[in-house]
């Protein structure tokens, strides 16, 4: 069954409801049914907290390398700039995330003010 099967007003609401979040919701209850029982030093949870970490980072690379919306308009450098400026001040401020954001934010925003964008 796809999404255009039926055309009714309803039927994207229960679409989104079986397809999205009955689905995801099975795996979520196996987790915490799971990860009850893994030590949180153990090799597995490591393996997960590493892959976790990695997709939140590719997100990120995605999102300034490729993005869209109104943050295409600022040139490439300027968003490398604003991610490695905010980093710095991360690791500056005792690892605070977010004073690191913040500062990466004010620097983008600060870069789009000055070439003239904002």
């Amino acid at each position: 069954m796809t999404f255009s099967a039926i055309n009714a007003w309803w039927w994207p609401y229960v679409f989104i409801l079986f397809g999205g979040w009955l689905t995801t919701d099975g795996f979520r209850f196996l987790g915490v049914y799971f990860g009850g029982r893994i030590g949180e030093d153990s090799e597995a949870l490591v393996a997960v907290r590493a892959l976790a970490t990695a997709l939140v980072a590719a997100v990120i690379g995605n999102l300034v390398v490729f993005p869209s919306g109104a943050l295409a308009e600022a040139p490439l450098w300027m968003r490398v700039a604003s991610i490695a400026i905010g980093f710095a001040g991360y690791l500056a401020l005792r690892r605070n995330v977010l004073l690191g954001i913040l500062i990466g934010e004010a620097v983008l925003l600060a870069g789009l003010y000055a070439v003239g964008f904002g």
